[in-house]
């Protein structure tokens, strides 16, 4: 990338009228002195993707263990529980725009624009945390307890999760040092989701939730190396919830820290100069609509909404369906393994065929996984080589978004050059329309287990709940892949686009900064480029 500097930076210079550039007669000042691309340490990068272990750890323990955890150890009856899913999801997405409009309007502190966000929700978020996990004493309160705190976690992780995605704008102005610290944060975030599905599930794994017979008084659990006894109490069980609860906190908190401590944010070379930023809803319509963006948001929406089904029911379905009750949490962690190790293989796989080619061939290749998934329904170790090669997936499926992003908002700073302040915008309604989504898939899943007779706490369920399950697990998101793949067929922004924008961008920086960042100057440059 730093090869090519010098020639598209030239390249770019010329293609500015010689009109503007004579009306400042400002040409010998730019030559005198080159803008330098702002690298970014080692350092610098490991700190910004440590920043991104709060939201993965958390989230990976509630999306794989919450359904579980309500309906078998807090003993929340299914419909109530798809309804604390749902409503805690839906409540989650419509706090994104919300956080997102508050960010807008707050102002540059001493500590930055969006840190003292990130620093002053992250204690209140680990007390409602560790509350989430907590089993209380009055079961007729259980209801509203865990909807509470549910949604006051999500409110709050919010509050750190929408300032940091944001962040990724302000770290540098440069498209290679920007995807290179995405790339850094995404192999942590896998990692963190890599130790939220290890600590959650081990420790509670120690501590197997008793199950129950079939109200027939039949023998429970056809094959006999997976079936539970009950050996450990209920308030075993809550406690080993709470002992994980209370080691993701610590990580939480940890994580936050490095962030604050390693990471400064950077200004744009005009940003102090100009006027009053737009309104929230001005900035919302223009955001919403950007072609490049609406089109990217609906392929991720699908594919997102795929995986997430499977996040959210894996847990059941290795249980109840595959029967493997005490391996779901070691093919968990398999699958997140490999989605670590291969993150650095899609980084050099984008920057080399490019991301469209990456979207395709990534998301795309969990489908014969789902399959086979099926096809060998009770063969552990093809359980196991399954779920190592669906981790490649996976990392693809958590890279590609973060790293397409930046390009989308670069291209639409070229196309409204006036409209400064939009970048939480941009983060915070792709998680609105992601986690909404996610909302409803849950919500309507749990639901569909209720109506097919989902027995709380049992040792195994009526044929229809494993049809259920099935169908959620594979066939569905499967469906939803291949809508995403298509959708992603309207994306414009390809490499071509990209190298455009970039040499683009780097002009109007560099005669922004030597014309003292005149807002009419710069308009005028953005829509000549």
């Amino acid at each position: 990338m730093a090869k090519g500097e010098g020639a598209e930076s030239g390249s770019a210079a010329g293609l500015l009228p010689a009109g503007i550039i004579q009306a400042g007669e400002r040409p010998a000042q730019v030559k005198k002195e080159p803008k330098k691309k702002q690298q970014l340490s080692v350092c610098n990068k490991l700190c910004y993707a440590v920043g991104g272990a709060p939201y993965q750890v958390t989230g990976c323990a509630l999306g794989f263990f919450l359904q579980i955890y309500l309906l078998d150890v807090a003993q929340v009856d299914p419909f109530s529980a798809s309804i604390i899913l749902f409503v805690g999801r839906a409540w989650d997405a419509f706090t994104d725009p919300l956080v997102g409009f508050c960010i807008s309007k707050s102002s540059w502190t001493r500590l930055g624009h969006l840190m003292p966000w990130i620093i002053f929700s992250t204690p209140l978020a680990v007390i409602a945390y560790f509350l989430v996990w907590f089993v209380p004493d009055f079961p007729q309160g259980q209801f509203l307890w865990y909807l509470l705190f549910y949604c006051l976690f999500e409110t709050l992780v919010t509050c750190f999760h929408v300032p940091y995605s944001a962040l990724t704008m302000f770290i540098s102005t440069e498209q290679s040092e920007r995807d290179s610290a995405t790339a850094y944060r995404m192999t942590v975030e896998v990692l963190g989701s890599v130790l939220g599905t290890a600590i959650q599930g081990q420790i509670v794994g120690q501590a197997d939730t008793p199950c129950l017979q079939d109200p027939n008084g039949s023998a429970v659990a056809s094959e006999g190396a997976n079936r539970t006894h009950s050996t450990t109490s209920p308030r075993e069980t809550q406690n080993a919830y709470l002992l994980a609860a209370g080691v993701i906190a610590s990580i939480y908190v940890i994580c936050a820290v490095i962030l604050t401590l390693g990471v400064r944010e950077q200004r744009e070379p005009c940003e102090t100069q100009q006027a009053e930023p737009m309104s929230f809803f001005r900035g919302l319509r223009l955001v919403m609509s950007h072609g490049p963006y609406v089109k990217l948001i609906a392929g991720f929406l699908f594919t997102s909404l795929a995986f997430m089904l499977v996040e959210g029911n894996f847990a059941l379905f290795c249980t109840y369906t595959l029967g493997f009750r005490n391996e779901f949490q070691n093919l968990l962690l398999a699958i997140m393994l490999s989605a670590t190790f291969t993150i650095p293989l899609w980084q050099w796989f984008l920057t080399r065929f490019g991301k469209k080619t990456a979207v395709y061939i990534g998301i795309s290749s969990a489908v014969p996984f789902l399959i086979l998934m099926v096809l060998f329904e009770h063969n552990l170790i093809v359980t196991y080589v399954v779920a190592v090669a669906a981790g490649i997936s996976v990392a693809a499926a958590f890279l590609l978004p973060w790293s397409m992003l930046p390009d989308v908002i670069d291209d639409f700073h070229l196309k409204q050059p006036h409209s400064r302040g939009t970048e939480p915008i941009f983060f915070s309604f792709y998680v609105f329309f992601t986690k909404f989504a996610s909302g409803v898939s849950l919500g309507i899943s749990t639901l569909s287990l209720d109506f097919a007779g989902y027995q709380t706490r049992g040792c195994t369920q009526p044929r229809r709940v494993k049809f259920t399950l099935k169908m959620l697990v594979t066939i569905t998101p499967i469906v939803l892949i291949l809508i995403g793949l298509m959708l992603f067929k309207l994306y414009p922004i390809d490499e071509e686009k990209r190298r455009q924008n970039k040499k683009a961008l780097q002009a109007l920086r560099e005669e922004a900064s030597s014309s003292g960042c005149s807002d009419t100057d710069f308009t005028e440059l953005a829509s000549i480029l």
